[in-house]
Order: structure tokens, then C-alpha cells, then sequence
């Protein structure tokens, strides 16, 4: 009790593992600035990017569990730890080297096409390969066993259709090329492409939420498009080093659900196409757990070491 009075008696570290200006980092630059304001003790975002979230996360798993250093990170999490525990090569164990601290918001995860791409639609795209053997297609992602690496080895098994898969550091510099027309198809979470959505400089060619979005209310649903085992509920959470005492992660997690559920914030996420859970870690352990037993089988299949 008497430590959870003391914390936080310095500022708090958020680390994001991935290059400014992607969904992860826009959202943990909100819940640092209503954490800081709340907690009477700065929080910075510190971007440690590469290895598609590798080395941030190592970084967190390596610190001392004393709640002045926690990670911020999304479904690629634990997606790439079942790819890199099958490798036999991760630096860390999602499962053993991490507390759980909340699922912040929900992010829906989108699949973008460049305008050029003549399909307006995932079954238009599978469908003009299908029948185009000799096209050269080429998708991005933030790394092996990211989401969207994932997805694009998904989508060629039960499409039966062939891509070059090109890795990238973090999602910004993946939608620069997809924008400039040097990638054929990307996927993110809907707050990093939005914008370019509705300018037309993106094509978004489904979304894989269970529903369709509000905010891209006629773009349909990979399930709509045939394509059910695409469905993926795209997430940003927070972790701490494992060993973090108790009521340190219980006081990061009300001040993360405190943050995400603040008026102001509400209206900030609903612009990203974000919405708050502030989830408690038990819910957060139950969400990791049923994604990478959903994938696992992919993963272990595509040999996406």
C-alpha cells in the first residue's frame, strides 16, 4: 500500500516500438498526456522502432519491473511471439517476460490497396490474381509474423493467390510507399490510413472487424467478402516488465482506463476510428491468449520465420 502511495515519484517511460506516426504512437501519446496531467509526473513516449516491435519490447522485458518503464503495443504482439517461439529465436517470452497492464482502445485493422490496383474490393483483388498469374503483386507489413504479414499469408492460402511480401520498419514509412505507388497493397490500423482513405489516395479494400466501421461505413467486412478467417480485432495495450508489483499495475490500470474514458479523449479516439476499453489485465490476457491460438496454425504453416 505504502508503495502505491509513492508511485510514481519519477517520470514514467512509455516505450512504443515502432517509428513515430503510426496508430500505436499517436495513441500513446494521448494516454501519456492525460496519464501526465493525473499523475503529477511526466510520461514520455521514447520510440524504439525495428525488428517489427522486437527491440522495443525487449528493451521493456529487460528493465526493472518497478513501473517506470512499460510498453505500449498492439496485436502484432503476440502474433510475432508465436512466429519467433517457433523460429526458437525471440529474445523474449511474451508469456513469461511481461505483466499485463490493460487493453487501452480497439483499433480496427483495414486493408489498403493503391489506387492504381484496378479492384475495389478484397474479392475483386483475389480474383484479378487469381486469374493474372503473371502479376507482380506486392504487399507490406511491419515485419515477419506482424498482422499484416499474417494476413497477407493468410489471404494466399485461401485465395489461392501469390504476393511478394515486403517488410518495413513501422507502418509510416510502409504507407508512404503504398501511397507512392512502389507497393501494391498494405494494411493498418484504421487511424493511420483514414485520412488517406477518404482523400482517395488510399484504396481501402476491406476491414476486418467482426462489423462494418462507422467511419467507413461502405467498406465491407473481410467475412462479407468471403474471407472469414481474416477476421481480427486490431488492438493497442500496455505491458509492464513481469514481476511489476501488483499494485503498481493496478494503479497503471485505472489511470489507463481513467485516460481513454476522459471526455476530451473520447472525441480524440473517435477521430482515429479508435474506441476506449481501459480493459483490467485479466480480459487483456484472455484477448492475447485467443489470438494466438487463432493463428498459430498459419503462423506454424507459412513458416514466417
Amino acid at each position: 500500500e505504502a508503495l502505491a502511495q509513492s508511485y510514481p515519484a519519477k517520470p514514467i517511460r512509455i516505450i512504443v516500438p515502432f517509428p513515430a506516426g503510426g496508430t500505436t504512437d499517436i495513441v500513446a501519446r494521448l494516454v501519456a498526456q492525460r496519464m501526465s496531467e493525473s499523475m503529477v509526473q511526466p510520461v514520455l513516449v521514447e520510440n524504439r522502432g525495428g525488428a517489427g516491435g522486437a527491440i522495443g519490447a525487449d528493451a521493456v522485458a529487460k528493465a526493472a519491473p518497478d513501473g517506470y518503464t512499460i510498453l505500449m503495443h498492439n496485436i502484432t504482439f503476440p502474433l510475432s511471439s508465436v512466429a519467433q517461439t517457433l523460429a526458437k529465436r525471440s529474445p523474449f517470452n511474451v508469456d513469461t517476460d511481461f505483466a499485463g497492464i490493460s487493453i487501452a482502445v480497439n483499433v480496427p485493422f483495414v486493408l489498403t490497396a493503391h489506387p492504381s490496383v484496378p479492384a475495389k474490393d478484397l474479392r475483386e483483388l483475389a480474383a484479378l490474381l487469381q486469374k493474372n498469374r503473371s502479376l507482380q503483386y506486392t504487399y507490406g507489413s511491419t515485419g515477419p509474423g506482424s498482422v499484416m504479414n499474417v494476413i497477407g499469408e493468410t489471404l494466399k492460402r485461401d485465395a489461392r493467390i501469390d504476393m511478394t511480401h515486403i517488410p518495413f520498419k513501422g507502418a509510416a514509412p510502409l504507407k508512404q510507399e503504398l501511397i507512392a505507388g512502389r507497393l501494391n497493397i498494405g494494411g493498418d490500423q484504421l487511424s493511420s490510413s483514414l485520412a488517406e482513405i477518404r482523400a482517395g489516395t488510399l484504396r481501402a479494400l476491406a476491414t476486418h472487424s467482426s462489423r462494418r466501421i462507422p467511419s467507413l461505413p461502405d467498406v465491407p467486412t473481410v467475412r462479407e467478402l468471403g474471407f472469414p478467417a481474416l477476421e481480427i480485432e486490431g488492438w493497442n495495450g500496455l505491458f509492464a516488465p513481469a514481476k511489476t508489483p501488483k499494485e503498481i499495475i493496478d494503479r497503471l490500470q485505472r489511470e489507463t482506463a481513467a485516460a481513454v474514458r476522459h471526455p476530451d479523449m473520447q472525441k480524440r479516439l473517435a477521430d482515429l476510428g479508435a474506441e476506449p476499453v481501459g480493459s483490467s489485465p485479466a480480459e487483456q490476457e484472455a484477448i492475447l491468449r485467443r489470438q494466438m491460438d487463432q493463428f498459430r496454425a498459419v503462423i506454424r504453416e507459412m513458416k514466417l520465420d
